[in-house]
């Protein structure tokens, strides 16, 4: 069959060309609509011509392989792909406004707004590869911003799908990707690992902060593969005033070894939302590259040659979930706190890179004025932190495990649910308080959690510490014997 050319008022399969909008390398970019469709479109068209690279043709399988699987708001959602046998293409939603890549010349950015959009980011990707995917070229010109502030992530044309056959790694026998933003381990053939992703996100921080790559433009393999044994220079060589928690951020993302980034995107996510609790190493205070003996060594070290076998990418994730665990170390029982504080030290014992994070509510009142301090002349949230803290010692959990946060609110439950959801809370560990007349008439603050988390939630009562399996006793608004409730988001 002949192939359709390629030209506005052109339609393919229902898809009417309005625009050209982009002609790359590998694709051209097309404005298209079609009868009945609101959604505004755009169709990618993979370039086939003689002489051209066939690892353009399989990306472009990846990628139609891929899309139609992902969804939720840091994604495109896809529309439609046609046959290579006639028109290969993919059609779907065309994003207001630009990627990352028109601001490069307004380089180094202010601090709080690198780590703005790193946060984004990084929740687009703690998304994504919750969905099996490792995007693997993570880029300024593969990262858009709704109107509404989510990140938007394109191009999966080198990504990873735990689920589906993974076309680049078996036809071909060289890397891909973006040079500057490889992984070390993507240089090596490793394409299953999720960290390679915050390597890359690592890498466009210290770009945007610093107006400089960490690895600078080479686009030789030698000159790549160089990043396997020789570090970046510290950014605050480079700025002096550049924050001490930034860099400790940013210089994690670019170990030469997975094991030493941060576990996952959600982990990253919470530290550059809480700047004030990064745990701050000799990373921090760094302005000297390695010294050429380290260098020397990871040259010649033969263990970073070898081929990697990791778990998937769900797996990698559940490993390392982050728990938020409300406590009252102010009002609540000691019997309650006690039992919260073993019911946290269970999962943690069982997830030994899971993070935590806890949490305290000072309630505000709806129409008073709310001291800051108490009758003693003390600061109540500084009280409270110093609490929470006293309250986590005996899980004796390293400092970079551990983060305190007091939540000012009129309504405890739904303040406990929007940190959930805007830190990326894997399971919430709550108690129920015993019965009162208030409880009864309103509800209990852990029965609302329960039924509206985006996770799973575990009820802790003192008198017996047990969790079962969704626990379906959430009577008159409380929750009966302990137990994990599932919600769906």
């Amino acid at each position: 069959m002949v192939k359709p050319t390629l030209e506005p008022g052109v339609t393919i399969d229902g898809f009417r060309l309005e625009e050209s909008l982009h002609r790359g390398g590998m694709a051209t970019l097309w404005r298209v609509s079609r009868a009945g469709e609101a959604m505004p479109m755009l169709m990618k068209v993979p370039i086939i011509a003689e002489g051209e690279d066939p690892a353009a043709i399989v990306s472009f399988e990846m990628e139609q392989m891929i899309l139609p699987r992902v969804s939720g708001i840091h994604v495109p959602k896809f529309a439609a792909a046609g046959d290579f046998g006639v028109q290969p293409y993919i059609v779907m939603e065309r994003i207001a406004g630009t990627t990352l890549l028109p601001r490069l010349p307004e380089l180094p950015l202010p601090y709080a707004e690198v780590a703005e959009i790193g946060l984004k980011i990084a929740a687009a990707l703690d998304d994504l590869h919750r969905q099996h995917v490792i995007h693997l070229d993570i880029k300024p010109s593969n990262i858009m911003f709704r109107p509404t502030g989510e990140a938007v992530l394109l191009d999966f044309g080198l990504s990873h799908h735990d689920l589906l056959p993974d076309l680049m790694k078996e036809e071909f026998r060289v890397p891909f990707g973006t040079a500057p933003y490889m992984s070390p381990e993507q240089l090596l053939g490793v394409r299953n690992d999720p960290r390679s992703d915050l390597f890359a996100l690592g890498v466009l921080l210290y770009f945007f902060s610093t107006g400089v790559r960490p690895f600078g433009e080479s686009q030789t393999m030698y000159g790549m593969r160089r990043r396997l044994w020789r570090d970046p220079v510290p950014p605050r060589q480079l700025k002096s005033d550049y924050p001490p928690w930034l860099q400790e951020i940013v210089l994690r993302c670019l170990e030469i070894e997975p094991a030493w980034r941060y576990p996952t995107a959600a982990q990253l996510a919470f530290e550059l939302s809480h700047p004030g609790q990064v745990k701050l190493t000799k990373r921090s205070e760094r302005l000297k590259r390695d010294p050429l003996t380290t260098v020397l060594r990871r040259r010649f070290n033969k263990d970073l040659t070898r081929s990697i076998t990791l778990p998937a990418t769900a797996a990698q994730i559940a490993s390392a979930p982050i728990i938020a665990v409300a406590v009252d170390p102010t009002e609540g029982s000691a019997q309650l706190n006690d039992a919260l504080r073993t019911t946290a030290a269970r999962i943690l014992a069982s997830v030994p890179a899971a993070r935590l994070a806890c949490l305290n509510v000072l309630k505000q009142g709806r129409i008073t004025i709310d001291l800051t301090l108490d009758e003693e002349g003390h600061n109540k949230r500084i009280d409270r932190l110093v609490a929470l803290r006293h309250w986590a010692e005996p899980l004796k959990l390293a400092d970079d495990r551990l983060t305190v946060h007091v939540l000012e609110a009129v309504d405890p439950a739904r303040a406990i649910l929007e940190f959930a959801q805007a830190n990326h809370v894997d399971h919430i560990v709550i108690g129920a308080r015993q019965n009162s007349l208030l409880r009864n008439l309103l509800g209990s603050v852990s029965a609302k959690v329960a039924a509206e988390a985006p996770c799973t939630v575990t009820v802790v009562r003192p008198a017996r510490v047990e969790a079962t399996e969704k626990s379906s006793a959430l009577d008159n608004g409380s929750a009966g014997h302990d137990g994990v409730v599932d919600s769906q988001p």
